[in-house]
């Protein structure tokens, strides 16, 4: 089982803020400051029915065979999500203009 990257804060609840990478094969390591994806912030159920739904080219209908699930099952879930994203964008424009 893969662990989920923290994106907050343990202490404080701010947002987390990536400050290096590292090549496991030559050890080379950038360093700065690197914002975390948006979809990030969503759970890994929300990032695979978003996988799914490219893989799908986007196709309600494939989505729903896919997953088993009713056409307005599967376009509820979908505006679900773009809700979460609207926000999570709102959030993050908030956070730059601080």
């Amino acid at each position: 089982m893969n662990k989920k990257i923290p994106i907050h804060c343990p202490s404080c609840s701010g947002q987390l803020q990536v400050r290096s990478l590292e090549c496991p094969g030559c050890h080379t390591r950038v360093e700065g400051i690197f914002s975390l994806p948006l979809l990030i912030s969503l759970s890994d159920d929300d990032q695979r029915f978003i996988i799914e739904f490219v893989k799908s080219s986007g196709s309600l209908k494939e989505m729903s065979k896919h997953l088993k699930l009713s056409y307005p099952s599967v376009r509820n879930k979908l505006d679900d999500l773009i809700t979460q994203i609207q926000q999570l964008e709102n959030n993050i424009s908030h956070e730059l203009e601080k």
